[in-house]
């Protein structure tokens, strides 16, 4: 059975698919952007202050769902230029305090409406 996920604490999806969706003792969270959930509108700030709001956002979701970050298996990094990297890692690394999930980081040519950072996660519940 799959349960959909859905968290108004978290940015809608735009366009045909879930938040997360969990299955067999799993969390999939979707690719978040760094979309302020309170306006619905693109959050343009430092890359660590748009990597924490991504974290923030994939925490709600997480929460909706009964788990947290520190359960996060696997999550994976898309960043549009590879030279943000540092900074990206460095607010990264203050959210997953007690488990370091397994990551993947790739610089990628674009991203839904040209942000420089996307992030999704799965974790278990």
């Amino acid at each position: 059975m799959i349960q959909v996920i859905a968290t108004r604490q978290a940015p809608e999806a735009l366009g045909p698919y879930s938040q997360a969706v969990v299955h067999g003792g799993l969390v999939y969270v979707s690719g978040q952007i760094p979309i302020d959930p309170k306006t619905g509108q693109l959050y343009s700030g430092s890359m660590a202050e748009q990597t924490r709001l991504i974290l923030n956002n994939i925490a709600s979701i997480l929460a909706e769902a009964g788990t947290e970050l520190n359960n996060a298996l696997k999550v994976t990094v898309y960043l549009t230029d590879m030279n943000n990297f540092a900074e990206m890692n460095a607010e990264y690394a203050q959210h997953f305090s007690k488990n370091k999930p397994a990551r993947a980081c790739v610089q990628v040519a674009r991203l839904p409406k040209d942000v420089n950072i996307e992030i999704d996660a799965i974790a278990a519940i």
